[in-house]
């Protein structure tokens, strides 16, 4: 399977999409180790934590003004 069929059949955005492709092909792409496409997908799930923990806090300040 396609990684891009993987995130379409999940519909993960950009950040989780970029997650799964670093750690599928870490450490099998040809010049690039393990260690920088884990860091890779660290970096965008890290983005994709701050993208969700700031959303809950926008509702969470909407419902309690409600």
């Amino acid at each position: 399977m396609e990684v891009l069929d993987f995130t379409n059949a999940f519909n993960l955005n950009f950040n989780l999409g970029n997650v799964v492709k670093y750690i599928v092909r870490a450490g099998h792409k040809e010049g690039e180790d393990a260690i920088e496409a884990i860091n890779k997908a660290n970096m965008y799930l890290m983005q994709e934590l701050l993208r969700v923990a700031k959303n809950e806090a926008r509702e969470q300040t909407e419902q309690s003004q409600e």
